[in-house]
């Protein structure tokens, strides 16, 4: 059994508890989490009651903008109604916070063969929040040949229903990345000059 489920009884209540811990001060309407935790919606209330009694989150009523989605269209709605918001009054968010990310969120091996099918990886970097540092602009990094961006958009939705928050992330095809590397494009600099571990090294990019 997971760690986590053993802890806190329930997978679905581990996805409940990261979303709201990882997107504070943002208020989620039930179907919003139902959607984001892929869960059953019966579950998910059962859940969100049990965390309400336990004060780490509050019922509200609030507006937001949502997307909707037409076909191919996309437009933003507001919407009102009850919805569920992480209290500030908790006195253990940071530590709660700290457990569901150290627990479970293994930057190792097994995160980066979730990605073995999207192209061959070249270069692959873990940072953010798979390394509790949550000032960074970036996740994950993925370089490789003939990258299949829809196969590790998918993989990354996945683990962001585990986790319960998205993951900034780039992926580059190595001639991009080494022409951005070269240039000592931003965005490569802040992942390659700040803390990461490195999990795929196929460029000789980490010194050995």
């Amino acid at each position: 059994m997971d760690i986590l489920t053993a802890l806190f009884g329930s997978p679905i209540k581990v996805k409940i508890l990261r979303m709201f811990l990882f997107n504070q001060g943002t208020p989620f309407l039930v179907k919003e989490i139902v959607a984001r935790s892929k869960s059953p919606a019966d579950q998910v209330k059962k859940e969100l009651a049990t965390l309400v009694k336990a004060d780490i989150i509050k019922k509200r009523l609030f507006s937001k903008d949502v997307e909707v989605k037409k076909g191919d269209q996309v437009s933003i709605k507001k919407v009102s109604g009850a919805g569920y918001i992480l209290s500030d009054k908790f006195p253990y968010l940071e530590p709660l916070k700290n457990l569901l990310t150290v627990a479970s969120l293994h930057a190792d091996e097994s995160l980066a063969k979730r990605f073995t099918n999207a192209g061959r990886i070249k270069l692959f970097m873990a940072s953010g929040i798979f390394i509790q540092d949550w000032n960074s602009r970036v996740d994950l990094l993925i370089v490789g040949d003939e990258l299949n961006l829809n196969k590790i958009e998918s993989v990354i939705k996945v683990i962001e229903s585990e986790i319960g928050k998205e993951i900034s992330y780039s992926a580059f095809e190595t001639s991009d990345f080494e022409y951005r590397r070269g240039i000592h494009d931003r965005l490569v600099r802040d992942i390659l000059d700040y803390p990461h571990i490195t999990l795929v090294d196929r460029m000789g990019i980490e010194p050995q």
